[in-house]
């Protein structure tokens, strides 16, 4: 069953997409980031490219045809997901293929409307009997 961790009250949620990101790769973890849009994804791209000055975060789209050898998949609208390893969401809905990831992460800005449906969200995983935990901003556990 999917695990599946919220950090809440995150300042900057692309920021700490990179961080996560970055983390991931030194772990050998495979992720897909699922964004709201085409411009979310660029602006992620720019972070992945600049997260580290020593090192580069490889990554493309779902669609690429490099996706099932590249550790990070950036897409909004993934028509096949290239690996089933950690899903980070950052749309405002459940991801609706979230079952088949062994991890979901969501990203909770500290803005009202984004708190209001991350808390849809987390009613939507928890009424479904998956394990959850929570996080603030700073990694503490809730």
């Amino acid at each position: 069953m999917t695990r599946i961790e919220f950090f809440f009250n995150v300042e900057d949620k692309l920021q700490k997409v990179a961080e996560l990101s970055e983390k991931a790769v030194m772990k050998g973890r495979r992720l897909m980031l699922f964004a709201p849009d085409e411009d979310t994804v660029r602006a992620i791209e720019g972070r992945l490219w600049s997260q580290s000055p020593a090192s580069f975060l490889p990554h493309c789209q779902a669609a690429h045809e490099l996706a099932a050898e590249t550790p990070i998949i950036l897409d909004w609208q993934p028509a096949e997901l290239p690996h089933h390893d950690v899903l980070v969401n950052l749309q405002p809905d459940y991801p609706p293929f979230f079952s088949r990831f062994t991890r979901l992460i969501e990203i909770v800005g500290q803005d009202e409307q984004d708190k209001v449906r991350a808390r849809v969200r987390y009613k939507f995983y928890r009424d479904r009997g998956y394990e959850m935990r929570s996080f603030d901003a700073s990694g503490v556990a809730l």
